[in-house]
């Protein structure tokens, strides 16, 4: 496979597919952040998440490993801010809300012909009773179904919510929606979903799913701290910068982060409203997009091409990447933006975590330990190795 990594230059070379598809921070960027993150927690907590560290960070690039295996994983990395709201405009919309928005419903009247039964326009033009109505399907029978594969409908519930509620909905035998959502995004509303889930397995002890989720958040986490996860422009292919998602987010913690980086973030703190939460650090992120962007076209024009490149070797192929120069010069015309945006992952995925445990009834973790699924793990390598990412890759 030719991979392309230089901007806008004629640098190629031979790698696996997985080579080219470098996930969001790098494998070590997020198991670091995992990993400093458990060293933050309080002792209640320190006695279970402790002899556990290792697997919090081998685990915390699984979710990039799913992407080789379903579709719907990829949407949850990220969220193009550009394309759900006008220019500059920073609104926190529910979940509910977007589902509502970006979801069309169609029933089969035979086969190969259907018709429209619900869209978003459509509500324009209803009463607000009915309005409500709708809000209540979305939330019993669209909403679980989002990331499943089958997008079909059960068609009894749709007949009854019909009748019940006085609806002209047409006759038709089978039913199923579309959704535009996942073509940008829905990383913040994962996060919101995530920690409702990590607060429920910390209230039942179930450890294996304390583990497994505090492994998946920390990722989303990590994700929602990188500028170019809040953008269409995500890899710079709309300003000719194509391979600065990874230059970023990989090659520059990769350089720097164990030599220079201060990983002294403080205790975790408490967070009130987990939504606003998620929505800010999504909004902050968004706000350096133009810099991150802006910054590394101002660099090029003033090093040398054969400067900017470099060989390198990863995962025992020889690659072309960022030379050290030349990525030392863009870490520090950011002013440390990069070390800033890790640190900041670390304090919230810590923060995170202590929250659930906090909001669970602070249980008593002293006498939990957590195994792995060492079945899940394999098939997750196996997929990473051998596949391709479903959905929108990072880095092309």
């Amino acid at each position: 496979m030719i991979c392309v990594l230089a901007f806008g230059a004629s640098f190629y070379w031979e790698a696996p597919k997985h080579v080219c598809n470098n996930p969001a921070w790098g494998f070590f960027g997020h198991k670091r952040i995992n990993r400093m993150a458990t060293l933050t927690l309080p002792p209640q907590m320190m006695v279970f998440f402790k002899p556990n560290i290792d697997y919090l960070t081998d685990h915390a690039a699984d979710p990039d490993m799913r992407r080789y295996a379903v579709s719907w994983e990829a949407p949850r990395h990220y969220i193009d801010l550009d394309e759900y709201q006008a220019s500059g405009k920073e609104t926190e919309v529910l979940w509910i809300d977007a589902l509502m928005g970006n979801c069309t419903i169609k029933g089969v009247v035979v086969p190969g012909d259907t018709v429209q039964i619900y869209n978003k326009s459509m509500l324009d033009s209803v009463s607000d009773q009915e309005k409500k109505y709708w809000r209540t399907y979305f939330y019993k029978e669209v909403m679980y179904r989002f990331s499943s594969e089958d997008k079909t409908l059960n068609i009894d519930s749709l007949r009854a919510f019909s009748n019940k509620n006085a609806l002209k909905i047409p006759n038709v035998s089978a039913a199923f929606f579309t959704e535009s959502l996942s073509a940008h995004g829905i990383l913040p509303w994962n996060l919101q979903q995530m920690q409702k889930r990590l607060t429920d397995a910390f209230r039942v002890k179930d450890s294996k799913l304390i583990l497994k989720i505090c492994a998946d958040i920390g990722h989303y986490i990590g994700d929602a701290h990188v500028p170019l996860h809040t953008t269409s422009n995500y890899n710079g292919q709309k300003s000719n910068q194509v391979g600065i998602h990874g230059f970023w987010e990989s090659r520059i913690p990769e350089l720097f982060a164990d030599d220079q980086y201060d990983y002294l973030v403080g205790k975790p703190e408490y967070i009130e409203k987990p939504a606003p939460y998620f929505w800010n650090v999504v909004f902050e992120s968004n706000r350096l997009v133009d810099s991150v962007l802006s910054i590394e076209w101002a660099l090029r024009s003033t090093i040398s091409t054969d400067r900017q490149l470099c060989p390198d070797t990863r995962q025992g192929v020889q690659v072309l990447t960022q030379c050290r120069e030349f990525a030392a010069a863009y870490q520090t015309r950011m002013g440390g933006m990069v070390e800033r945006r890790m640190l900041e992952a670390v304090h919230a995925v810590a923060s995170c975590w202590y929250t659930a445990w906090l909001d669970a009834g602070s249980p008593d973790l002293s006498r939990m330990d957590g195994v792995s699924s060492a079945v899940e793990e394999e098939d997750l390598k196996k997929n990473f190795e051998n596949g391709k990412i479903l959905g929108r890759p990072e880095e092309h």
